[in-house]
């Protein structure tokens, strides 16, 4: 395979029939409930869009290439435009789960799209991690998403630990443990629940405040990058969960960028 035709490929097995998984990897509510805020036209050739932050400069257009329910579903950039294209793939599987593939195209050459598979590959993972949760713990329901991230000073180790410790959290926590943060006075919005997945650099929580929900904590960029991404998200259910994220989201934003401007490193 050339340097053009890399792609980046996924399977995770979530609880459901494929018409119920459908609903979550094909729709705007489905997709946004565990990925980041989508609009989907439910139709082949319909337009899809993403919105990765605040401003208009922030959303991604898109479009339904191809719409196969419930096995199959492809988002590109629209007819004759190059770029990422994303396949997904539902096969019903034993005990009432479904197998879910994800094969993401269409990677360039160089260095910019070099960071952008090193980026997916890590950031795929932890929104599939996601899509489990939201179907294991809160079938049938829908999430508003709070995606804030900011830029903190590296390295990674650095930027991780002070994450955690911010939250409470003394180290890596181990799955089961509760993680209590902030306050609904205080510069830390609420945020509490229990840890159910860990890796090196994430933490994956169902919450139970503010609300009901999911979150993914996460450090993301090379060991020794001068700046690192740090991400905060949260998927919150129920009927107070839009005031809750209108609420929080600029205090995340806020919370998150004071401290990228107090850990900034010196130019050496």
């Amino acid at each position: 395979m050339s340097d053009t035709e890399r792609s980046l490929e996924f399977e995770i097995e979530v609880a459901g029939t494929p018409e119920e998984v459908w609903q979550a990897i094909a729709t705007g509510p489905g997709i946004s409930s565990w990925y980041v805020p989508h609009r989907v036209e439910e139709h082949e050739g319909g337009n899809a869009s993403a919105r990765f932050g605040p401003g208009p400069e922030m959303e991604v257009p898109g479009r339904v290439a191809a719409w196969e329910p419930p096995k199959r579903i492809v988002f590109d950039g629209g007819e004759g435009v190059d770029g990422l294209a994303f396949e997904w793939l539902v096969e019903a599987v034993d005990g009432g789960h479904c197998v879910v593939r994800l094969i993401n195209s269409g990677f360039g050459v160089g260095d910019p799209w070099d960071d952008l598979y090193d980026g997916m590959s890590e950031g795929w993972l932890a929104f599939l991690l996601n899509l489990r949760l939201h179907r294991a713990h809160f079938p049938g329901q829908a999430a508003t998403a709070m995606v804030p991230s900011a830029s903190w000073a590296g390295p990674r180790d650095r930027a991780w630990s002070q994450l955690l410790g911010e939250l409470g959290s003394d180290g890596l926590p181990d799955p089961g443990q509760r993680i209590e943060a902030g306050g609904d006075d205080g510069e830390l919005p609420t945020f509490a629940g229990e840890v159910v997945d860990v890796d090196r650099y994430r933490i994956a929580l169902v919450l139970d405040a503010p609300a009901p929900g999911t979150a993914i904590v996460e450090a993301e960029g090379r060991p020794n990058a001068p700046h690192i991404e740090v991400s905060v998200w949260s998927y919150l259910y129920g009927p107070d969960r839009e005031r809750l994220v209108e609420r929080d989201q600029p205090r995340w934003a806020a919370w998150l960028a004071a401290r990228a401007v107090q850990t900034e490193s010196p130019t050496a």
